[in-house]
């Protein structure tokens, strides 16, 4: 089974930084490749970023481009999401994902195409 557990939520100033961590276990990390989504209260899930398996390739929703990067480190199965000049628009729950099955942005970006979550971490950011 499966577990993936964020971390490196908060409260921060817009205009703020934040690091969101999501360990992972029970399985082959480099096997997969790893999303962050997010949910603001009401509003759907959304894509926020993704890496490929081998770290090769990133892809980034619109609205965070340029601000925020993600990074993995396979020897510690760990997932990054570095989040700079953050905005109140960015408040949500931010859950981390794995995905072995597809290697295609397409897919990638979409929530119905992952198999493992994790249980999210509150970001918040007042303005």
């Amino acid at each position: 089974q499966v577990r993936l557990v964020e971390s490196g939520g908060g409260l921060v100033q817009a205009g703020g930084s934040l690091r969101l961590s999501c360990a992972a276990s029970g399985r082959t990390f480099s096997r997969a490749a790893m999303g962050w989504f997010r949910q603001a209260p009401g509003k759907e899930r959304e894509f926020v970023a993704v890496i490929t398996k081998n770290g090769g390739n990133t892809y980034y929703a619109d609205s965070v481009t340029g601000r925020f990067t993600i990074s993995r480190d396979n020897a510690k199965n760990t997932v990054y999401l570095q989040m700079n000049f953050l905005k109140p628009e960015d408040t949500a729950v931010y859950y981390c994902a794995g995905c072995d099955a597809y290697s295609s942005s397409y897919y990638l970006k979409r929530h119905a195409y992952y198999d493992d979550w994790g249980q999210g971490t509150q970001v918040t950011v007042s303005s």
